[in-house]
This record gives C-alpha cells, sequence and structure tokens, in this order.
C-alpha cells in the first residue's frame, strides 16, 4: 500500500473518529438528534406511525389562514420539518436557529389548542436546545 493511500486512510478515520473533548461530543450528540428528529416526526405526517392523527395538534387559528385541510396543512408542516432537518445537516448554525424558529411556532400553535401545555414545555426545553445548538456550532463547526 502506498504512503499516500494509508494517509487518505488514516486522515479519514479520524475525521470519523468521536471528538475525545466532551463539548465537541455534546455538539455532535445534539447536531445528530436536531437532523434525525425533525426528519423523522416530518416524515411521519405523512404515515401515521406516531401519532394517529396530526391533525387534533393544529389550532384552528392557523388551519383557517393554511390553505386546503388540516391533513394538507400538516403535510406542509411534515415537509418544513424534513427541510429543517436537512438544513441543520448542511448548516448547523443556520439550520439551529431554523429548528428554534420553527419550535417557537409549534409552541405557540399548541398553547392556541389548549390542552397540551405539557408538550409546548417540552418543546421549549428543544427550543432551547436547538438555540445552544446553533452556539455551539460557532465553536466547532467547520462550514
Amino acid at each position: 500500500m502506498s504512503t499516500a493511500v494509508a494517509a487518505e486512510r488514516g486522515a479519514r478515520a479520524r475525521s470519523l473518529a468521536i471528538p475525545r473533548d466532551p463539548a465537541a461530543q455534546a455538539y455532535l450528540l445534539m447536531r445528530i438528534v436536531f437532523v434525525v428528529a425533525p426528519i423523522a416526526f416530518g416524515l411521519d405526517k405523512f404515515v401515521n406511525v406516531l401519532a394517529d392523527d396530526w391533525t387534533v395538534y393544529l389550532a384552528s387559528q392557523f388551519n383557517s389562514i393554511i390553505p386546503g385541510s388540516a391533513s394538507d396543512a400538516m403535510h406542509l408542516v411534515g415537509v418544513v420539518e424534513i427541510v429543517a432537518g436537512l438544513v441543520v445537516l448542511a448548516t448547523p448554525r443556520f439550520g439551529g436557529l431554523l429548528v428554534a424558529a420553527w419550535l417557537g411556532g409549534i409552541i405557540l400553535n399548541l398553547l392556541l389548542v389548549g390542552g397540551y401545555g405539557d408538550i409546548a414545555l417540552r418543546d421549549f426545553g428543544l427550543l432551547v436546545g436547538a438555540l445552544s445548538l446553533n452556539r455551539m456550532a460557532t465553536a466547532y463547526s467547520r462550514s
């Protein structure tokens, strides 16, 4: 094996290695979660595995301004969530802010629906996590 090939393999192995720095590990974990979770929730808007009927979470105030049925609106929500996950994958600094803003909208929606304060509080924790991802990306992202 040539020296150049060995060096290439070594560099690739180092780039795939889990960092030793705990803060860098936290950044990597948060980035993975904020890529996978929005994509999974977005896809579920089409297949309904995690929830039988996503439309129950849609406030009538939003449903009245979004064209089409509540089901159409939730499909649109699913597309936005998938895109948000992909943006975090590509540019975590911007993606963290995008996901935080999206979660802010979800929180407002849940509070308008009423009866989902527990989910809104959980989503507030996720919003803070997304903002933290944005801040950590300024230190750890290569983009």
